[in-house]
């Protein structure tokens, strides 16, 4: 698989990455059955044989269980550290009720960002990232200590590199301003379906346009600022269905699969790495034929009669 450098770093990693929330089985206490580590053993090798080299966490997943499964995996797999990019990301703090129920908060606070971490490397038995992702915007951010915990950590060898994740071009200037270093990445949000980064900037002189604009000027802004985007949820977590809102779209995209002989799957990640900006999808099925049916998305280049075709039917409505 073809490598792309991570701006504003010295890294390179896959054109696609793969994303590790659901190695960790169940979102419950419950520990991680035999079945459920071999589901994530074979998924972590298959996304290796497919050339993917940066590897997506969060604390929160599986309440820290997709961690643990991969320092598992990478403890008996000891060789393939050194050419990984490894990334987990911090910020949100869930509590569970007694029903299981998430309910939680956001916390940029110096002391949980630092702690999150030290568990991150805990978990993943290892004793550096070489990104770390701050998950959601924190509303009660103090941008200084944000800046104290990413200087520690970066000076202690611990995180090389930070960036964000469902952060909107404001939000990042924020905390951008408090920063001596520059943010990577920021990991959103983004697919066939899912497409209103690209959406407001076509739509943006349309009057009555009412939609919501919380991402407007987020792809640009890191276009310009050489940021990283990062696309979790690239293939729409299975929603593209030949009936239903969507089957214009599904057409399209099966008749695309059809002409360059490859999967529906391929196409739509192909789609989001035909964007200028260099769009890195973040692919996290744990079903080994979906992570190679993805994978090939690598290797094929839209013209841009087939992008626009794509775009227009998932729009399900004529470009202005």
């Amino acid at each position: 698989m073809k490598q792309i450098p991570i701006k504003n770093s010295d890294l390179t990693a896959s054109a696609i990455g793969y994303g590790c929330m659901r190695i960790g089985g169940s979102w419950d206490e419950n520990p991680v059955s035999s079945e459920q580590y071999s589901t994530a053993d074979k998924a972590l090798n298959t996304a290796i044989e497919q050339g993917i080299t940066l590897f997506d966490h969060a604390d929160i997943y599986c309440r820290g269980k997709a961690e643990t499964v991969f320092g598992k995996w990478l403890s008996e797999n000891p060789g393939m550290r050194e050419s990984m990019v490894l990334q987990t990301k911090c910020g949100i703090r869930p509590t569970w009720d007694g029903n299981g129920q998430y309910v939680g908060r956001y916390d940029f606070s110096y002391e949980h960002i630092i702690s999150s971490v030290e568990r991150s490397l805990k978990r993943l038995q290892t004793d550096r990232l070489e990104i770390l992702l701050l998950h959601r915007h924190d509303v009660l951010m103090e941008g200084e200590e944000v800046a104290r915990a990413f200087e520690e950590l970066k000076r202690s060898g611990k995180v090389r590199f930070f960036g964000v994740s469902n952060h909107n071009a404001a939000s990042m200037q924020l905390l951008q301003s408090y920063l001596p270093f520059k943010l990577v990445a920021n990991q959103l949000e983004f697919n066939l379906i899912h497409n209103t980064l690209i959406d407001q900037a076509v739509t943006s002189n349309i009057s009555p346009n009412f939609e919501n604009q919380r991402s407007e000027g987020t792809l640009e802004y890191c276009t310009m600022n050489a940021v990283t985007v990062q696309a979790w949820s690239p293939i729409a977590k299975g929603a593209l269905k030949p009936e239903g809102e969507n089957s214009e779209l599904f057409n399209a995209v099966q008749e695309i699969a059809h002409e360059y002989s490859t999967t529906p799957e391929a196409i739509m990640v192909a789609w989001i790495l035909r964007h200028p900006s260099k769009i890195q999808p973040i692919v996290g099925s744990i079903t080994p034929e979906r992570i190679v049916a993805a994978a090939k998305g690598a290797a094929i280049d839209l013209t841009r009669e087939q992008w626009y075709k794509l775009f227009t039917a998932a729009r399900r409505k004529p470009l202005p």
